[in-house]
């Protein structure tokens, strides 16, 4: 039985599904039990020339693919987690210090993420209000972060969000929608305040009143 055909049959069979989750993901601190994690050097995939510093809380099972590509970099006191979906990071890319980022998420090459920074492809379900949004379990939509863009500062980046290339985001910016290539956006929530025209070869200010 391949991954794919295990996973949709633990979808079918809810409690063995929760068995098999408790053997694998501590039901408390909601991650990975330590004798999975012994593991973790052989089941993640990381480019030659990658940093995952010391302090990096790496909350990465091995039913979810987590990449790193060749020279990035993930700083000190960041959290990486791949438990809900895959988490694929390119290469020259820097996560910055402090920075939280949950799957489905991909970041292509030549990326810059500065601090605390929060990459979020997971949403808690909160509708049915005779239950605990805790009850409720979670929500997944993809992100995706294209080349050579810099997110600043102390921005978050909510889930089902395409950032296009070589685009920037100010600091303590809220990304609630897709930014198209070339953009530069700011604010909560962000939006374009720049773009820059390929006929002018120049970086063209956005008219926000008639947004």
């Amino acid at each position: 039985m391949d991954l794919n055909k295990a996973k949709n049959y633990l979808k079918k069979h809810s409690f063995l599904k929760k068995i098999v989750l408790n053997f694998l993901m501590h039901p408390v601190k909601t991650r990975p039990q330590w004798w999975i994690r012994i593991f973790m050097p052989f089941y993640i995939k990381r480019g030659k020339g990658s940093v995952i510093y010391r302090s990096v809380r790496k909350d990465i099972v091995p039913f979810n693919i987590f990449v790193l590509g060749s020279k990035s970099v993930i700083e000190d006191y960041s959290a990486i987690n791949n438990a809900v979906g895959n988490l694929v990071i390119g290469s020259n890319t820097r996560v910055g210090i402090g920075n939280t980022i949950i799957g489905p998420v991909t970041i292509s090459d030549n990326v810059n993420i500065g601090q605390n920074v929060t990459i979020s492809g997971l949403n808690h379900n909160y509708e049915d209000p005779s239950k605990t949004i805790s009850e409720q379990g979670v929500s997944t939509m993809p992100i995706k972060i294209e080349n050579d863009v810099w997110i600043g500062a102390n921005s978050v980046v909510l889930p089902g969000v395409q950032i296009g290339n070589h685009s920037v985001i100010g600091a303590g910016s809220i990304i609630t929608k897709d930014i198209p290539p070339y953009s530069v956006a700011v604010g909560n929530p962000a939006r374009i305040v720049k773009r820059y025209d390929m006929d002018l070869k120049e970086w063209v200010n956005v008219n926000l009143s008639n947004k």
